[in-house]
């Protein structure tokens, strides 16, 4: 099974969806991704690939395994801080801190 596809099931399952869902709700033929499963079809085209990153909020690159973050760590930036001057790498520390915070808190270990 291509590591694409692997990733698709991974997001959609992190979402509590099916692929069929997912190719219901972003209007891609389920044959298609059926298809790239088997291996009967070798590739997703751009357009697939772009309506499924656009769903789950990742990049492309990230579908292909280029990256092992989903996100655009510059654009994260931008969302978090609106903008407006330059991210420290302190700042930007802090904010992955307090994230590892409230998930620990989330799971109990605080």
């Amino acid at each position: 099974m291509s590591p694409i596809y692997e990733r698709i099931e991974e997001l959609c399952k992190n979402k509590g969806i099916n692929i069929t869902v997912l190719c219901s709700e972003c209007k891609i033929p389920r044959a298609s991704l059926s298809d790239f499963k088997m291996g009967r079809k070798k590739t997703l085209s751009a357009e697939t690939l772009s309506k499924i990153s656009d769903y789950f909020g990742v990049t492309v690159d990230y579908l292909y395994g280029k990256t092992s973050s989903a996100f655009d760590e510059q654009s994260l930036k931008v969302a978090l801080f609106g903008g407006d001057g330059e991210v420290t790498d302190e700042m930007w520390n802090e904010v992955k801190r307090y994230a590892q915070y409230i998930k620990e808190r989330k799971n109990g270990n605080n």
